[in-house]
């Protein structure tokens, strides 16, 4: 019942920086969490950043870009932003954008976004 539409992936040099969106669409009656994983080839998937509490906005970032990544939302628009700066390779990934939403007909539901790629020359 709810879509993620992520958007700003791209190719972009070392110490680059790229801004990631995502929107959850469909009948939201509360979003619990939001946020972004990121998977490279052959590697498991990574919470990178998450509003862990989308309305009370309590941020979790992975260690690595603690500094360099700064998630933001808009409650209006349930939408999440990923502003990403000194980008490094080690950062190439396809970022995924992830909500756990609760439903008044179902409850609780985790969904997935379509994956965008980001990757990060030299």
């Amino acid at each position: 019942q709810v879509q993620l539409v992520e958007s700003g992936g791209g190719l972009v040099q070392t110490g680059g920086s790229l801004t990631l969106s995502c929107e959850a669409l469909g009948y939201i009656y509360k979003i619990e969490s939001m946020g972004w994983y990121r998977q490279a080839p052959g590697k498991l998937r990574d919470m990178v950043a998450l509003f862990s509490n989308y309305l009370d906005a309590d941020r979790k970032y992975e260690d690595s870009v603690k500094g360099r990544f700064t998630i933001s939302r808009d409650l209006t628009k349930n939408t999440v932003y990923l502003q990403m700066t000194s980008l490094i390779p080690e950062d190439t990934a396809v970022y995924y954008c992830y909500a756990n939403v609760f439903e008044f007909s179902t409850g609780s539901q985790t969904y997935w976004g379509q994956g965008t790629q980001v990757t990060v020359s030299s």
